[in-house]
């Protein structure tokens, strides 16, 4: 799996960090009722995640090998049991606070780093802009999952492992759109007014330039996010990423793959939960896209 191929922006022609622009933003989201659906679907799930020891029923590491594997629906167990008689709502509840920060956190790195590379590469040019986008362009190359897999893998298993290996994959496309968008707007009449009074390269970007390209990046990192968690949950999933007995969406997919042929129910839960949050940033991420409109 590869990450979106970031597209080449057309230059906003206002800087967007006016409040006016972004209440135009969120006025035509609101409209939107599909990304309405996804933007709660996601708030559920991460309040249910960040409120999970006041709503889980049960400890996420107690279990009763007697009762391992009851259907949904059994008296005190909503969604069953896992492989080892454990809570699988509880579980469920648990493994969302580290499936949506190994989903995340690496994105929200990835936009930072990346960002700024991307700027500065864009605004300087030259040798600057050779060294910065050949770089990107070679872990570019590599599908995502791939790289990360390589990166984790030679790092060792471990949650810090796993987070650092999918920043590093996520931040080659963000400095692509970042610089993209840079370039295109570096040449601009306020950039050259803003040189023309003395303004330094640091000024100009934080003053000028941030503002015009942030909403193609954030739109584009919006859409790295439904990547994210699925590679996340892949790298748990291979034992690349969180290790028992701590509850995480893909190690649980894995530990239940024995039950597929008695328990199939129970089994698919924690894909998907997945499957509806990736899904959820993804449609999130068409509809900031129409309502930044971001080409």
């Amino acid at each position: 799996m590869k990450t979106p191929s970031p597209l080449s922006p057309a230059p906003v022609p206002a800087p967007t960090t006016s409040p006016g622009y972004w209440t135009g933003v969120w006025r035509r989201l609101r409209r939107d009722r599909v990304s309405m659906v996804c933007l709660a679907v996601i708030i559920a799930i991460v309040l249910a995640a960040l409120f999970a020891p006041l709503l889980a029923p049960a400890d996420p590491s107690t279990g009763n090998v007697l009762k391992r594997l009851q259907s949904v629906g059994t008296p005190n167990y909503a969604l069953g049991t896992d492989e080892l008689g454990r809570d699988m709502l509880t579980r469920l509840l648990f493994g969302g606070r580290l499936s949506l920060i190994m989903g995340v956190v690496p994105v929200g790195l990835a936009l930072v780093i990346g960002g700024a590379l991307g700027m500065i590469a864009g605004f300087l040019g030259g040798r600057a802009n050779s060294i910065i986008m050949r770089s990107a362009d070679v872990l570019f190359a590599f599908p995502s999952i791939l790289l990360a897999v390589a990166i984790a893998g030679a790092l060792g298993a471990g949650v810090a492992n796993a987070l650092l290996a999918l920043t590093i994959v996520f931040i080659p496309p963000i400095v692509r759109i970042s610089e993209s968008a840079t370039t295109q707007v570096r040449d601009l009449d306020f950039v050259e007014a803003a040189r023309a009074t003395g303004a330094g390269s640091v000024s100009i970007i934080r003053e000028h330039i941030l503002g015009n390209v942030l909403g193609p990046i954030l739109v584009y990192t919006t859409s790295l996010l439904s990547v994210s968690i699925i590679v996340a949950a892949g790298l748990s999933f291979i034992g690349l990423g969180a290790k028992p007995p701590t509850p995480e969406w893909g190690l649980m997919l894995n530990a239940l793959r024995s039950a597929i042929y008695t328990q199939p129910l129970i089994a698919a839960l924690p894909g998907i939960m997945i499957f509806a949050v990736s899904l959820s940033f993804n449609l999130l991420s068409d509809g900031l896209r129409s309502a930044m409109d971001v080409q």
